[in-house]
Order: C-alpha cells, then sequence, then structure tokens
C-alpha cells in the first residue's frame, strides 16, 4: 500500500507543470506565446506583464520556474526589471525575448543572471528547446544550449570587441524605423500608414525619442539622426 501511494505520489510531482510568467508589452506577443506554450503538454503560463514593474510584480507573488521577459517595455526596460528580480528572487529562470539584441546587451543579460536569449522571429523553433534547456540546468545562447557559460561570454566579449556597435542612445528597432521615416519627411499619417499603426502610437513612439535623444522638434531629430548616424542615408 505504502509503494502505491509513493507512485501515486511520484506521477502527481512528474505532471506538475513548469509555471510561467511572460512578460511583453504588445498583448499579440503574450497571447501568441500563450497559446504556443499552452500546446504543448508541461508548460502552464500563470501570469503576464505589459511593463517592466508588473513584471518585477508578478514574478515576486507567483515565482514561476521561467520568466519570459521582454528587453524592450515601458516604464522599467528588461535589463533592469532582470537586475531587480535577480536581486529578490535569484531562484527564477529568466529568458529574455526580443526582437533584436546587441552583443553587449547580451553579455550583460547573462551577467546579471539570464539563463537564455530567445529572438522573437525564432520563437516557433527555439521557445520549447530553451526553455528545457534552461530547466535542465544550462543556457540558451545564439539559437542553441550551451553549457559552459564561461566560454560563451568569452567569445561574445571576443566578438564585441571585433565589431564595434553602433551607438542608439536606447532607442528601439520599432523607433530607429520611426526616426529613419522622420528623416525622410514622412507624417505622422505615413508612419502610421507604413507600420499600420495608429497615429496615436506613432505620436507616442515619437515622444519616447524625444525623450531619449533630448530633442524638441522632428527637425532637431532629422539633425541629431544624421549627425549621429542613426539613419543610413541613401547616396
Amino acid at each position: 500500500m505504502k509503494e502505491a501511494v509513493k507512485k501515486s505520489d511520484n506521477a502527481v510531482v512528474a505532471a506538475t507543470p513548469i509555471r510561467i510568467v511572460v512578460a511583453d508589452d504588445h498583448p499579440v506577443v503574450r497571447f501568441g506565446v500563450k497559446n504556443m506554450l499552452e500546446s504543448e503538454p508541461g508548460f502552464e503560463v500563470v501570469g503576464e506583464a505589459e511593463d517592466g514593474d508588473v513584471a518585477i510584480t508578478q514574478t515576486l507573488e507567483l515565482e514561476p520556474d521561467i520568466l519570459l521577459l521582454d528587453l524592450q517595455m515601458p516604464r522599467l526596460p528588461g535589463l533592469e526589471a532582470l537586475r531587480a528580480i535577480m536581486s529578490k528572487s535569484p531562484r527564477v529562470k529568466i529568458i529574455m525575448l526580443t526582437s533584436t539584441i546587441s552583443t553587449q546587451q547580451i553579455i550583460e543579460a547573462l551577467q546579471i543572471g539570464a539563463r537564455g536569449i530567445v529572438l522573437k522571429d525564432a520563437v516557433a523553433g527555439d521557445l520549447s528547446r530553451s526553455l528545457r534547456a534552461v530547466l535542465s540546468g544550462d543556457y540558451w545562447i545564439g539559437g542553441e544550449r550551451v553549457v559552459n557559460l564561461v566560454t560563451a561570454l568569452n567569445e561574445l566579449v571576443k566578438k564585441a570587441a571585433a565589431v564595434p556597435e553602433r551607438k542608439t542612445y536606447g532607442l528601439t528597432p520599432r523607433e530607429l524605423e520611426v526616426v529613419t521615416c522622420i528623416v525622410e519627411g514622412c507624417s505622422n499619417k505615413d508612419v502610421a500608414k507604413q507600420f499600420v499603426i495608429s497615429e496615436e502610437t506613432v505620436k507616442r513612439h515619437l515622444s519616447n525619442i524625444f525623450d531619449k535623444t533630448g530633442v524638441s522638434t522632428r527637425l532637431e531629430l532629422a539633425l541629431f539622426a544624421i549627425a549621429h548616424k542613426l539613419v543610413t542615408l541613401e547616396s
């Protein structure tokens, strides 16, 4: 009888799903990732967060096994949220989920405590594999499982030193695209149409861009972008 109970207990433990919080400011991304994870056995999305502050709160309150954390989010950027969570709840394993990331940001994220980096355009193929790699104690970098973090970091540092990266003043990939449009003389309506977003969203992007670059007009932004090589002008 005791043996039967033991087996039953083990079955319950084995059936316990991996608890995940998804933090991304885009509802469509959160919805897609949640559906992708819950279509596979063994994963359960227990929380969602739309910005860095909420990501911290959700993680500390829910204590998930994994946090999928977007690099670029409002209120508090992903790396800052990562730093705050690692200082308070180092047990949680964090995978950065991002559209793009520089080598220097990868190095910083891993040094702070991230266990993996998954690019959004590779999510369909990499997400479940990255989760399993991280849960087994390894890392996920560059689309593959990494066992020796020190070796991987050394290679990344060499790569960063060999290829100096363009300074972007904290602008997100979408914000850089908006800057390019402004330099080309596009109106808010033109930008909205090009990226299939609302004019209000364009205004919000511009407000963030002005804050990050320290300019206050579209003309100043265009001049700043050209002077600091934020855009590539066609000859």
